[in-house]
């Protein structure tokens, strides 16, 4: 996963969220974007999931721009999953019906064809026990699991994860990071905007800070955790990681 953005930029009711933000990655496969709240993270992520258009600037993924108009941005989504701090898991569906709803519904495969699909990763990722419960039933680390678990199994080309786990307790935390951790094992490309720095350091391949709009540091995960000679951004390390 190769990703270059140049001069982004993306206002709301004309307050600039990203400010002409730039970023080229080497080819890597996890991109893990960090820094304050409110600093443009999210904005970022929504945009390189397609799920938003930006007022300017342009993006490519291993050199194909992200399409910008609404036929072709449907199309790219379906060639993504994208994983939010909410679960958005159906509460009237099973867990493993959560599963083969986007499979038959979205990607056009047959029910059989759909339980095929899931019962491998079901096993995998420990979650076969909790497929026919609903999600009222599942812990929050299990709801989370099951919603990144949707992601992957439409075979993405690449996943998004925007704060997967702000919403847990420490051990449901625990949970799903080491199923984000398994998927960088698997081959997975990802791009993770996470409040865990310890994680972030361990998964990452690339760490992007963003804040203020932009991409104020942007490099190799030990590099700028450690060596960071940007302020602004050390400052806000020795605070998080004290």
């Amino acid at each position: 996963m190769k990703l270059d953005v140049r001069d982004l930029v993306q206002r709301f009711d004309g307050t600039a969220v990203l400010d002409r933000l730039a970023l080229a990655t080497g080819d890597i496969q996890a991109l893990v974007l960090v820094g304050p709240s409110g600093g443009g993270k999210s904005t970022l992520l929504r945009i390189l999931a397609g799920l938003d258009v930006p007022t300017a600037g342009s993006i490519a993924f291993d050199g194909q721009p992200l399409p910008r108009d609404e036929a072709a941005l449907r199309a790219y989504r379906k060639t993504v999953g994208t994983v939010f701090q909410a679960y958005n898991l159906f509460p009237h569906l099973s867990a493993l019906d959560n599963l083969l709803l986007p499979l038959v519904h979205v990607h056009g495969l047959s029910p059989a064809a759909a339980r095929d699909r899931v019962r491998e990763p079901l096993e995998r990722f420990q979650l076969a026990a909790h497929a026919h419960k609903r999600p009222a039933e599942l812990s929050g680390g299990q709801k989370q699991r099951i919603a990144i678990l949707r992601a992957l199994v439409v075979q993405p080309r690449r996943l998004f994860l925007d704060e997967p786990t702000s919403a847990l307790d420490p051990e449901m935390t625990a949970e799903v990071l080491e199923m984000i951790g398994e998927l960088k094992t698997l081959g997975t490309q990802f791009v993770l905007v996470t409040h865990e720095m310890g994680f972030a350091r361990r998964v990452a391949d690339e760490v992007a800070f963003v804040g203020e709009g932009r991409v104020l540091a942007h490099g190799a995960a030990a590099e700028l955790f450690d060596h960071c000679d940007v302020p602004r951004v050390r400052d806000f390390f020795r605070r998080i990681l004290a």
